[in-house]
């Protein structure tokens, strides 16, 4: 067997003059769980596509199950779940139709579409609503309902396209540990998100921005790679203020707003402190409280965005 489920090689799309994806590379192990991060318009979603056998490269390639997305994407198609990012199943028809309809798509009939059928009503607890419009189910469960027709064929590969957007956190934490189920059985899963706290449930993190690989590792890797000094949470009753004002120091390495709070990024975590209290106090506002807190990955693709851009500003 292949020592990688998914091969890329200088992946590239482009769309006239714009290139939505520049020669890209990397590979996915199996049983991993790879997650896509980027802005939109990154370049994620036309990956997916091309890794899919559904959109032609426009240079490179790449090996998906054993296959050429260039030379046998039909042959991909057989053997991967891809979770389209846009509710894919048919609204306006029942469960157990939408079920049958995809496991017949994907070569089951007979008893093994039955025992299929029987297993998507269970994965999602739907027993007794074969009959219900699917149109009607929550949207978490409609997501749900959605992965399991991807997963009717039982494949090795499965591609997430933004599958929890729109959906509540409980119902996303649900869909998670279907996720995992899945990884824990051998499957590989590359999923695109944009809820950063997902993003800690994968094995991998793959940071793409203006169609370029800028970053890859896993969750606890990439906080100790890319955000290198203490960061302090300030919390003051002035917030928008205290941001300008921090912004006009030359010894703030960082700032930025999170929620209520201020994130400010130091060289040395007690020297930051000290600043911070005399510089806000100094100017009459209401310091509440200043803690350190640990890197999160909002806090690394900040940074490596803005890294990046200033990069492509310098060059440009």
């Amino acid at each position: 067997m292949a020592e990688y489920s998914i091969e890329v090689r200088n992946l590239t799309k482009a769309f006239g003059n714009f290139v939505a994806v520049r020669n890209i590379n990397f590979n996915v192990a199996r049983g991993e769980i790879v997650g896509f991060l980027g802005a939109n318009g990154a370049g994620k979603s036309t990956t997916i596509r091309m890794l899919c056998g559904l959109l032609s490269p426009t240079a490179g390639t790449a090996i998906v199950a054993g296959y050429d997305v260039v030379r046998e994407p039909e042959r991909i198609k057989e053997r991967i779940g891809y979770m389209s990012q846009k509710f894919s199943l048919y609204e306006d028809i029942t469960v157990e139709e939408n079920i049958r309809f995809y496991g017949g798509i994907y070569g089951l009939s007979g008893r093994s579409l039955s025992a299929r059928l029987r297993w998507a009503l269970e994965l999602n607890r739907l027993g007794g609503k074969e009959r219900v419009l699917t149109g009607e189910l929550p949207v978490g469960w409609k997501q749900r309902l959605a992965l399991s027709c991807a997963l009717l064929h039982e494949p090795k590969i499965v591609f997430l396209d933004e599958p929890t957007g729109g959906v509540d956190p409980l119902s996303r934490r649900k869909f998670w540990e279907l996720i995992n189920d899945l990884a824990a059985a051998g499957v590989t899963v590359l999923v695109t998100t944009h809820y950063l706290d997902e993003a800690e449930y994968c094995h991998r993190i793959l940071l793409i921005h203006a169609g370029e690989l800028v970053a890859s590792g896993g969750p606890e890797e990439l906080k100790t790679t890319f955000v290198r000094h203490p960061i302090l949470e300030v919390e003051c009753e002035q917030t928008g203020e205290a941001l300008a004002m921090l912004q006009e120091e030359d010894w703030v390495l960082a700032s930025e707003v999170y929620g209520a709070y201020l994130h400010v990024q130091v060289a040395d975590e007690e020297e930051g402190r000290a600043k911070i209290s005399r510089l806000l106090k100094g100017r009459g506002l209401v310091l509440k409280r200043i803690d350190t807190i640990r890197p999160r990955l909002e806090h690394v693709f900040t940074q490596l965005i803005e890294k990046t851009e200033r990069l492509e500003r310098a060059s440009g």
